[in-house]
C-alpha cells in the first residue's frame, strides 16, 4: 500500500476546510441528494462526499456505507485530491497504490473507485464526489463527464458555505472567515513550530480618493490593493479584507527575517504601479507586523489588535516625518 502524499498547499488547504464548518455536522439533504443519484446512475454500491480532514477522510454524505470516517492513511481520496481532474481505479487489486489497502482486503472490498476531486472558492481541495463498487468496472468518457458535472453541483452546495467568509468587493476573506482559518493555521503552527507574522494595512488618505474622484474609483483603488496583495503573498498566506480601507495578511511558515522581505516586496510593487497609472492618485499604505511566538501564541483578535495598534504608530511617524520636512 502507498499512502497518499500531502499537498504542497496542505496548511491553507487545512484551514480552509476547518472554516466551513463542514465536518461532523448532520447529514444534509442537499448532499445526501447528489449521493444518491451518483449512486444510481453508475450503477455501484457506494457514493460519498468525502471531505480530507489531517488524519482522517470524513463524509458528508454517505449512501450504502455505515461508517462516517476512516483513516486518511488508507484513504482512495488522499490520491484524489493530489489531482485537478478525476482519479480512477478500475481494479485496486492490479493498482500498486491499493492491491494490500485495508478497504481492498477487507470491507468494504473496494475494487473500483471514481473520485472527483472537490474545490473551495480559493482552489484549495477539500475532499471528493467519489463512487466505490466490490467489482472490476470500466468508466467511459461520458461518465467522467456526467461525475464531473455533479461534483460542480456538490462544489456549489460547498460555496454557500465558503460565500459567507468572502468579502464581496474584492473576493477576499472577510473579518469572519480571516478569523476562523488565522486561528486554525495558528493552531497547526503551534504544533509544527512553524513562525508566523501577522500584517496589518491601511490605506493612506483613501477618503480623499472617495471624495475627489468617487466611491467607484475608491473601490478600484481596493481591488487594486486586493490583487497587488495576492500577487506578492504566498499561497499559505492567508489575506483578508476585514472592512473599509483595513486589510491583513498572516505570514505562515514565515521566518520572521523574510516577512519584511515579503512587506517590502508588496511596497515596491504598489511604487511601480503609482509610477505607470495616470489615476491622478496614489495607492500608499501604513502597516504594523506582530511577530507571533511559536510557545504560546496569543488569541487572533488579540493579535490583530496589537498589529492595529503598531499600524497607527507607523502612520503617525510616517505624518510627523513628512511634517518636519516640510517645514
Amino acid at each position: 500500500m502507498i499512502k497518499p502524499a500531502i499537498p504542497l498547499d496542505e496548511p491553507f488547504r487545512l484551514s480552509t476546510l476547518r472554516s466551513l464548518n463542514l465536518l461532523d455536522t448532520a447529514p444534509e439533504d442537499r448532499f445526501d441528494r447528489l449521493t444518491r443519484i451518483a449512486r444510481r446512475m453508475f450503477g455501484v454500491s457506494v457514493a460519498l462526499v468525502s471531505l480530507v480532514d489531517e488524519n482522517r477522510q470524513w463524509f458528508k454524505s454517505a449512501q450504502g456505507m455505515c461508517e462516517t470516517e476512516t483513516s486518511r492513511d488508507v484513504s482512495f481520496c488522499g490520491h484524489a485530491i493530489l489531482s485537478d481532474s478525476i482519479l480512477l481505479v478500475p481494479d485496486a487489486h492490479q493498482d500498486l497504490r491499493f492491491f494490500d489497502n485495508p478497504l481492498v482486503t477487507g470491507a468494504p472490498y473496494v475494487r473500483f473507485y471514481a473520485g472527483w476531486p472537490l474545490k473551495a472558492l480559493n482552489g484549495s481541495k477539500l475532499g471528493t464526489l467519489c463512487i466505490l463498487d466490490p467489482r472490476p468496472r470500466e468508466f467511459s468518457s461520458a461518465d467522467v463527464q456526467l461525475m464531473g458535472d455533479l461534483a460542480a453541483i456538490v462544489e456549489q452546495e460547498i460555496s454557500t458555505y465558503q460565500m459567507a467568509t468572502l468579502d464581496e468587493l474584492t473576493r477576499l476573506n472577510n473579518r469572519r472567515g480571516f478569523l476562523s482559518l488565522a486561528q486554525h493555521a495558528l493552531s497547526l503552527a503551534a504544533r509544527k513550530a512553524a513562525p508566523c507574522s501577522l500584517v496589518f494595512f491601511d490605506l493612506d488618505k483613501f477618503k480623499a480618493i472617495n471624495d475627489n474622484f468617487g466611491h467607484a474609483e475608491g473601490d478600484k483603488a481596493l481591488l487594486a490593493f486586493a490583487d497587488q496583495m495576492r500577487r506578492s503573498f504566498r499561497d499559505a498566506d492567508i489575506i483578508a479584507r476585514l472592512g473599509g480601507d483595513e486589510f491583513v495578511v498572516l505570514l505562515y511558515d514565515c521566518p520572521h527575517a523574510q516577512s519584511q522581505i515579503i512587506i517590502d516586496r508588496l511596497l515596491a510593487a504598489l511604487e511601480r504601479r503609482n509610477q505607470f497609472t495616470s489615476t491622478g492618485y496614489a495607492i500608499v499604505c501604513s502597516y504594523g507586523i506582530v511577530h507571533i511566538p511559536l510557545d504560546a501564541p496569543e488569541p487572533i483578535e488579540a493579535l490583530l489588535s496589537q498589529a492595529d495598534g503598531l499600524m497607527y504608530e507607523n502612520k503617525r511617524s510616517r505624518k510627523a516625518s513628512l511634517a518636519a520636512s516640510l517645514a
